[in-house]
């Protein structure tokens, strides 16, 4: 809390951890693409979640806390030593064997192995009212979101409405929004009051390395830290999950006496998230590079920057 998060999870991952089961909201069933003067195309073969993140994050705290672990509330971390020592905002200091950086696209953890997020999106996100049941996920491509797209996510009897756009065109995110948000008023789909407002940044340069040591102490990453939300959708808690349960893994097989087990995480999580971040980082640069004209992408940029459409997985 607050909660940066669109809310959508991939069906599959319910069946894996049962904090999904628990902050559900509602299945989505397909995902429903729409481009300025182009036909709507609709994936119907989407299977998806919508959870309350809130609830979510809340029900793997549980779960850690029932395994074993010592979860502290309103503690940051201050300072970190080059030997690895962890100064807590409670004037506390740690010496860790192993430290997992699972602290967002600027993990202090990360920039003390020189490991850092290098591109961002910026979003910002509305709860508003949704009119009429919904069971798809409505992505809004344009010119004007620059290297980001437009969402409605429905929860429910409301719905996640946002936007996110490359960090250097951050003055234009409020606008946009606002006028999405008329837009779908207009067409009677989304209620005009706004319950909520949030935001956040999300890393968008693709996979970086998830190990170093400072000292003796290993360093792993994971989630947003290690780069491993997905350059195109902004999807990662997924990535998130699996990743943690292998870091976890890994300091485990550390502590056993594997000095090979972080160069192992790092190869496992290439297998999982190394083409497909690749492919979206290179369709990402490509959609960019067609603002240096200053004409901005065209129809068929823009589709061949998306999943839903063909054009991403052959261009």
């Amino acid at each position: 809390v607050p909660v940066q998060c669109a809310e959508f999870v991939p069906a599959m991952l319910s069946a894996a951890v049962n904090a999904v089961n628990y902050a559900k909201c509602q299945h989505i069933k397909s995902m429903h693409t729409f481009i300025e003067n182009a036909p709507l195309e609709r994936k119907e073969n989407f299977p998806g979640v919508m959870v309350d993140r809130a609830k979510f994050d809340q029900q793997l705290v549980a779960g850690a806390s029932r395994a074993g672990a010592e979860c502290r509330f309103r503690t940051t971390v201050s300072k970190l030593d080059l030997d690895g020592t962890v100064h807590l905002s409670t004037g506390e200091q740690i010496k860790p064997i192993v430290l997992i950086g699972a602290d967002g696209p600027r993990s202090r953890i990360g920039d003390a192995i020189d490991s850092k997020n290098s591109e961002v999106v910026v979003s910002r996100q509305l709860t508003v009212a949704l009119i009429g049941a919904h069971s798809a996920t409505d992505i809004f491509l344009s010119t004007d979101y620059r290297g980001g797209y437009g969402w409605l996510f429905p929860r429910g009897d409301i719905a996640n409405l946002g936007i996110g756009v490359t960090s250097n065109s951050l003055e234009m995110l409020k606008p946009l929004l606002n006028d999405l948000h008329k837009s779908i008023i207009a067409v009677k789909r989304v209620g005009q009051d706004v319950l909520s407002i949030t935001g956040g940044i999300i890393p968008v340069g693709g996979m970086i390395k998830p190990h170093g040591q400072l000292g003796a102490v290993l360093v792993l990453l994971c989630g947003d830290a290690a780069g491993l939300t997905n350059p195109i959708t902004g999807a990662g808690i997924s990535s998130a999950i699996l990743s943690g349960i292998l870091a976890g893994d890994a300091a485990k097989n550390w502590l056993e006496g594997d000095t090979g087990s972080d160069e192992n995480y790092a190869e496992e999580l290439h297998e999982l998230f190394g083409a497909a971040s690749a492919r979206a980082v290179d369709r990402r640069h490509k959609l960019l590079s067609c603002y240096k004209s200053g004409s901005g992408p065209t129809t068929s940029d823009l589709r061949s920057a998306w999943v839903a459409y063909p054009e991403y997985w052959t261009a």
